[in-house]
C-alpha cells in the first residue's frame, strides 16, 4: 500500500515538475487575521494535483496555534498557476497572560486562492476561514482570513 502511495506521489510530483507554475512542497510566512491577527511557519504538501496537506505554527497576541488543513486544490482553465481551493481542519490555540492559561479547541473550514508565480518560486494564498470554537463559551467568529507566502519547491 505505502509504495502505490509513493508511487502516486512520485508521478503526481514529476507532472507538476513539468510546468513553471507548479509545485509540490512549499515553506513560508503564514498569517491568520480577524480579531487578533497571528503569525508564523506555514506550510504545504500536494500529495496529488488535487489533494494538499497544509501546517502551521502561530504566534501572536499571548497565544500559539497549531492548525492542521486538508484543501482540495483545481486549477482555472486559462489562467496559469491559479487554483481555488477548499479544505477544513483542526486548530488548538494554547492562550496565556497575567496568570490566565486556556487551550481553544477550533475547527475550522476555508475557502480560498492559491497563486504559484510561473518560472518563480514563490506561492500566495489568500483565504476565508470562519472558525468554530468547540470548548469553553463556544462561538464562531466569521471575519478570520488566512494569508500565506510560501517558497515553492518541485
Amino acid at each position: 500500500m505505502l509504495t502505490i502511495l509513493g508511487s502516486a506521489s512520485k508521478v503526481s510530483a514529476q507532472k507538476n515538475a513539468a510546468n513553471g507554475s507548479q509545485y509540490t512542497n512549499a515553506i513560508g510566512l503564514g498569517f491568520d487575521l480577524g480579531n487578533g491577527t497571528l503569525i508564523g511557519v506555514s506550510g504545504k504538501h500536494f500529495f496529488t494535483e488535487n489533494n494538499v496537506g497544509m501546517g502551521e505554527l502561530l504566534f501572536g497576541n499571548h497565544t500559539v496555534a497549531i492548525q492542521a488543513f486538508y484543501q482540495y486544490h483545481k486549477e482555472f482553465d486559462g489562467a496559469a498557476g491559479l487554483k481555488w481551493f477548499v479544505g477544513a481542519g483542526p486548530s488548538l490555540r494554547f492562550i496565556s497572560y497575567s496568570g490566565f492559561n486556556q487551550t481553544d479547541f477550533a475547527i475550522i473550514p476555508m475557502a480560498g486562492l492559491d497563486y504559484k508565480i510561473t518560472n518563480v518560486p514563490l506561492s500566495i494564498s489568500f483565504d476565508w476561514r470562519p472558525t468554530f470554537y468547540l470548548t469553553h463559551s463556544g462561538g464562531t467568529e466569521a471575519g478570520r482570513f488566512g494569508l500565506g507566502f510560501r517558497y515553492a519547491m518541485k
